[in-house]
């Protein structure tokens, strides 16, 4: 993959907006990018359906809710941008995450955050917005998670390696990063682990990428991703590749055991591609 250019992030209103917003600053002038802010949360209409029945000085109660909650983003960016030209405002899709979605098409990379149902704004998000916005845009992303201190994003990167296309296109993203990286490992599970990771090691050279450090997990591959994680925090990795599986259950995409386990508990920036 080329050196992503145009990034989009995603802004809300829950606490960890500020550092996500720092970060793809970060990005910005690491690879000399275009950052995109589009904000996508759930109108106070969707939120409280029962007043679209209401009188309409409630409705605009609801429309005056939403104007407010666009302001403190927007506040938000302005203030985390430190007034950085690289990154960009544009104003909400009026089709919400499906807007998003079409959106990243145009962009190299996503920069998103992990859900956090202690957050009390996490009700903003509809509950299945970021396997939504990773399988329907097929662009990869940069999750960050909700706990934890950000530092530096891809010194020490951890490669989850799966002879799938997910995980060939996870990798292909991750370039940028494992060209620069201090340390590259790669950690494969199941019966052909460790002859697949040399073939990996053999592509990752002529890409550039050198002195990868390969770790054959073991024949069993189950609960890969709690594998993962605790893994990638046994080697000091502050990212971790991987690719996002899921598959198509009544129109609603249903996470793969190890993409959901990630999601769910990931301790790291995690970057996705589906």
């Amino acid at each position: 993959m080329q050196t992503p250019k145009s990034i989009l992030l995603h802004l809300d209103s829950t606490a960890r907006t500020g550092e996500r917003i720092q970060l793809a600053c970060q990005l910005a002038e690491t690879f000399d990018a275009e950052i995109t802010g589009l904000p996508c949360t759930l109108s106070a209409l969707m939120l409280y359906p029962f007043s679209v029945e209401a009188a309409a000085e409630v409705v605009a109660i609801m429309q005056r809710l939403d104007k407010a909650a666009r302001d403190r983003m927007h506040a938000a960016f302005v203030a985390h941008s430190a007034g950085s030209p690289r990154m960009h405002w544009a104003e909400p899709e009026p089709d919400g995450h499906w807007g998003f979605a079409r959106r990243a098409l145009y962009a190299d990379l996503m920069v998103l955050g992990q859900r956090d149902r202690s957050d009390p704004l996490d009700s903003e998000l509809p509950g299945d917005f970021l396997p939504n916005v990773l399988v329907d845009s097929a662009r990869p992303a940069l999750v960050l998670p909700y706990a934890g201190p950000l530092g530096s994003v891809g010194r020490n990167v951890l490669v989850a390696w799966k002879e799938t296309r997910e995980s060939a296109r996870a990798v292909t993203a991750a370039l940028p990063w494992l060209r620069k990286a201090a340390e590259v490992h790669a950690v494969a599970y199941g019966e052909d682990a460790e002859a697949s990771l040399k073939c990996l090691q053999g592509y990752l050279r002529v890409q550039g990428v050198h002195a990868v450090k390969l770790h054959p997990g073991g024949n069993r591959d189950e609960d890969v991703g709690n594998k993962l994680l605790s893994f990638a925090a046994d080697v000091g990795a502050d990212l971790l590749v991987m690719g996002c599986y899921g598959h198509s259950r009544a129109r609603e995409w249903v996470l793969g055991g190890a993409t959901l386990s990630v999601l769910q508990s990931m301790t790291l920036p995690v970057l996705m591609s589906h």
